[in-house]
């Protein structure tokens, strides 16, 4: 049995896959894109499994650009996440629709092949050494607690933003023992120089760039599972037949959770700098940041 299980989310890649989508550029020196690093962070780490989430149509794609490399050095299963991933009795009435139900239904499309603690992380972010090891030593320690606990990597928003525009982001409320009581949505955030703000209709409010955020990096337990099983039904039931984009989001789910007192959530603190292709320039950037690392020896030249 495995220890640990890496949950990457690929789905969302859509069929813009293998057509120059951006977030699948290479962005290291022997052609690794940004999932290669999470991979072998998540393998140095301790991880010994990994499951990509995708849709069956990418799946050929999907193995000739990473699954074939990444099944030679870990245990690798495939989990698919479809449109029509839902209840029987609602297949009819949303017969029209062609988007994915989000990150939670993702999640639940894992629950056959998922059997110890998992993380789950975007395909296309960078997270960083520190917030993997965080996560492992988290997820495989022993936990006593009245209700369900899981955990949270939260990053400081000064190392989550964009040079190139603004980003939205999950601003957490964190309590003193370092347990998650809210996350806030937040639109519009911009750097300004070292700080940043928030821009609205009232004009530029400054926000704390020490805040923490979450960037979707969720420690997790099989029984959530259950949790989400029963949760999507009734977010299913709920929806009318037109609503053709509403989605089942992890943030939310949990959030949800905390409101009604049924989950407690860790927060784990990364320092490390988080980069994603949030803008066409931004390849540049995390190009750069990969090359810095390289030479500060903290991945080699060729990953595997």
């Amino acid at each position: 049995m495995s220890k640990a299980t890496l949950v990457i989310m690929a789905a969302g890649i859509g069929s813009r896959f293998g057509g120059g989508i951006k977030q699948l550029e290479p962005v290291g020196p022997s052609g690794e894109i940004i999932m290669d690093y999470s991979i072998f962070d998540a393998i140095e780490a301790g991880f010994d499994k990994v499951v990509f989430v995708i849709r069956k149509d990418l799946e050929a794609d999907f193995k000739e650009v990473i699954g074939e490399r990444i099944e030679k050095v870990v245990s690798v299963a495939y989990a698919y996440q479809e449109v029509t991933n839902i209840p029987p009795q609602y297949q009819e009435r949303f017969a029209d629709r062609t988007k994915p139900w989000g990150t939670g239904q993702a999640i639940l499309c894992c629950k056959e092949v998922v059997d110890t603690p998992f993380l789950v992380i975007n395909a296309d972010d960078y997270y960083g050494k520190q917030a993997f090891q965080s996560a492992y030593q988290y997820l495989t320690a022993e936990h006593i607690t009245d209700k369900m606990e899981v955990c949270m990597v939260g990053f400081l928003l000064k190392n989550t933003l964009s040079d190139n525009g603004a980003v939205t982001r999950g601003i957490c409320q964190v309590n003193t023992n370092g347990y998650l009581t809210r996350i806030v949505e937040t639109s519009n955030i911009e750097k300004r120089g070292q700080q940043a703000v928030v821009n609205s209709a009232t004009g530029e409010e400054p926000i704390d760039v020490e805040s923490s955020v979450s960037m979707n990096m969720w420690g997790l337990y099989p029984e959530f599972f259950q949790v989400l099983e029963s949760g999507f039904e009734a977010f299913v039931s709920g929806i009318s037949a037109d609503n053709l984009k509403a989605e089942y989001l992890l943030p939310t789910i949990i959030g949800d959770l905390l409101t009604d007192n049924q989950i407690s959530v860790k927060v784990l603190e990364s320092k490390d700098s988080w980069f994603g292709v949030t803008y066409k320039e931004d390849k540049e950037v995390v190009v750069q940041a990969i090359k810095d690392l390289i030479g500060k020896g903290v991945y080699p030249e060729r990953l595997f």
